[in-house]
């Protein structure tokens, strides 16, 4: 009986190979070793040599070990055994290291598929078990379920191989099941059938039967070309089963059913070869109609000799010496179970082997004793080499879950030690931040008693020192109102009289009075000086505020070691400014600077202090590494900043960009401010100049 099982395998892999400059060169390189046959294999060779080098070179983990997977495979594709198991090796190697547990278990999965194809069957089961180990430590998605579906799919194939149904219905239902939950169709359809095959081996037909008939209700939901090649497929396995269980009237019904495809032997001569065998057999026992019988039997050995396909000759002769003994040609029989048992043997067919013994035992009674030890010693090493075969797989499996049991203890152990080193770590970094706080606390409210002590204390030194040069001013303008109309009024009067004594002529009186003239003169002079310097300072005030403002910023500049400038509207009387303007302008000037030494980096700062229409307009620009003000916490300075700027209900405005600097501009309403006329105060000078 003929069972394909479709591809549930890795024909491909679901390989993203992200966008990197070297990648296309090295897909170059390994399409051209793959698929240029033409080629001689030394040069295909030299392309995946150039290949490798080029993927070392990717520092991209995933991308390099992508594409050395793939060398490796296209080295299998060219029966290149040697170079696939090199390279398989490395990338195994290097993708255990790295935890990279999808490359991992591909590279497990082509290795497996690489010992299947030379018949070492119990590696290969060892490696697909290491591939689905790898592909369980993947995260739960759809990928990683497909992967480990299929992967228990070969591994199920291999036990049915060797005969462990159990083992192959366990792991091939677990596959089932995640099939379903993926509604993956085509791996349905296969997993019933390999559980199909499998409930034959363990002598279930009505159950084998019964998976037959499921794997085909799924043929109408593939989204395949071929559908009529798992129809014909699906067909033949149950008619096989039938004829198998010895049901050979439903065996024929369903051969038929296959030959009503009219191109079947066009299309597949190789089932339709097995299928004129099989039915004839079914026929021959269930029917008794040996013409027929002979008919399709014979016609399905000519066929398979034309196509040389020698694997189901050994049945069809088989059925076919049946047949001529049932038919009396006892001779010609044992001839043809002869070609059978010599067929079996080169095949290496063990069933067909043993089956075309029983016959010949009762066929030639002269050599049955040979044919009887020959199938006792057949079966024996079948069922040794079955034994052994079933307790590899045993402890494949015990060992496997030993050390996945030593690992779980292991990673158990170390998620322990690892949560005792967190908690301590966290408690530890819980009691610096408390500490910290507190610290950061006291610190704030020292802060902020110590600035509401010193603008207590600046409020009253600026009053005490207003007060004081207030009262200078004034006694200045007194000063120069005593001299200019007081003295400097009864000196004119003096120097008036005398010249007017001056008619005499005498020679002394002349001399006195006009060295007493020139003295008063003199005099006058020195006190008219004297009475425009006291007269200047009186409308010239002395700028404290202004003062203060470039002290502080001369002495931030000089100890920051950064250059500072400052800018101020001269035609502003600054001293006249409301206290809480002066102190909260003092104020958020040495803020701001202080946020450019500590925060902006800077190398430069501007200060200017200007009127803009009815307000007054305090500027502060550096050219430091800026700041994003749509992002980030703002510190204390920017806080008080704020604060100070809504105490006097004026307007902030923050511009910074990275890179660029940041500039502070505050805008000051005009009911804190006082303005001297300009126009009156230059009138008053040039009045007093005169």
């Amino acid at each position: 009986m003929l069972v394909i099982l479709l591809g549930c395998g890795k024909q491909s892999k679901d390989r993203n190979t992200i966008a990197h400059p070297e990648s296309e060169i090295v897909d170059r390189f390994i399409n051209v070793a793959r698929d240029s046959t033409q080629l001689p294999l030394t040069e295909r060779k030299k392309y995946l040599e150039r290949a490798t080098l080029k993927a070392n070179t990717i520092s991209n983990d995933t991308i390099r070990l992508d594409h050395l997977s793939r060398i490796s495979l296209a080295y299998k594709r060219i029966d290149d055994s040697l170079g696939f198991r090199n390279m398989n090796r490395k990338v195994l190697d290097v993708s255990e290291k790295s935890n990279m547990y999808k490359v991992l278990g591909e590279s497990h999965w082509d290795l497996a598929s690489f010992l299947r194809s030379y018949g070492v069957m119990d590696s290969a089961y060892f490696h697909y078990q290491r591939a689905y180990k790898s592909f369980d430590m993947m995260p739960m998605d759809s990928t990683s379920l497909s992967l480990r579906g299929r992967i228990l799919y070969n591994m199920g194939r291999i036990q049915d191989y060797f005969k462990d149904y159990l083992g192959a219905e366990v792991n091939v239902t677990k596959a089932l099941r995640i099939f379903e939950d993926l509604s993956d169709y085509k791996r349905i359809y296969n997993c019933n059938n390999l559980l199909g095959i499998t409930a034959q081996g363990m002598n279930n037909s009505s159950k084998s039967v019964e998976y037959f008939h499921k794997a085909g209700s799924f043929i109408d939901k593939l989204q395949v070309s071929n559908k009529m090649t798992y129809i014909q497929e699906n067909q033949n396995n149950i008619a096989s089963e039938f004829l198998r269980n010895e049901q050979y009237k439903e065996a024929i019904e369903a051969y038929d059913g296959l030959f009503e495809n009219k191109n079947l032997r066009l299309e597949d001569p190789r089932l339709y070869a097995l299928a004129s065998i099989s039915q004839g057999y079914a026929i021959f026992k269930g029917e008794k109609d040996y013409d027929n019988s002979n008919t399709l039997l014979l016609k399905g050995i000519r066929i398979n000799d034309s196509i040389g396909f020698s694997i189901n000759q050994s049945m069809a002769k088989q059925y076919y010496a049946e047949l001529l003994a049932a038919q009396g040609d006892t001779l010609n029989a044992k001839k043809v179970a002869k070609e059978s048992l010599t067929l079996a043997r080169e095949t290496s067919n063990n069933y067909r082997h043993l089956e075309v013994l029983r016959v010949l035992t009762t066929l030639d009674s002269n050599n049955a004793v040979a044919y009887s030890k020959e199938y006792y010693d057949l079966s024996e090493k079948i069922n040794n080499e079955e034994r052994a075969i079933r307790d590899k797989f045993a402890r494949i499996r015990l060992e496997t879950d030993e050390v996945i049991q030593r690992a779980e203890l292991l990673s158990r152990q170390k998620q322990i030690w690892i949560g005792v080193a967190l908690g301590l770590i966290l408690l530890g970094i819980a009691f610096f931040i408390i500490v910290a706080q507190r610290i950061s606390n006291n610190r704030l409210k020292f802060q902020q008693k110590q600035q509401e002590s010193n603008q207590e204390i600046y409020n009253l030194m600026l009053s005490q020192q207003g007060k004081f040069e207030e009262g200078k001013q004034l006694e200045k303008k007194r000063i120069s109102e005593e001299l200019h109309d007081g003295i400097l009024g009864q000196m004119l009067g003096i120097r008036l009289i005398l010249s007017g004594l001056n008619d005499k002529e005498d020679e002394a009186s002349i001399q006195q009075r006009a060295e007493l003239i020139e003295k008063l003169r003199e005099l006058e002079e020195e006190i008219r000086t004297i009475s425009h310097e006291l007269s200047d300072a009186s409308y010239q005030k002395f700028y404290n505020f202004i003062v203060s403002l470039e002290d502080l910023i001369d002495t931030i500049g000089q100890s920051a070691g950064i250059t500072c400038s400052f800018t101020y509207d001269e035609q502003v009387e600054w001293d006249d400014l409301e206290g809480d303007i002066k102190i909260n302008a003092y104020r958020i000037v040495q803020e701001s600077l202080q946020n450019c030494v500590k925060h902006a980096k800077c190398e430069e700062v501007d200060i200017s202090f200007m009127r803009d229409g009815d307000n007054l307009k305090l500027v502060v620009t550096d050219d430091g590494v800026g700041f994003d003000i749509n992002k980030g916490k703002r510190g204390i300075g920017l806080r008080n900043v704020i604060s100070r700027v809504k105490k006097v209900n004026g307007t902030l405005h923050i511009d910074s960009t990275i890179g660029k600097g940041t500039t502070l501009s505050v805008t000051l309403p005009n009911k804190y401010i006082r303005l001297d006329d300009p126009k009156t105060l230059t009138e008053r000078k040039q009045i007093l100049n005169v």
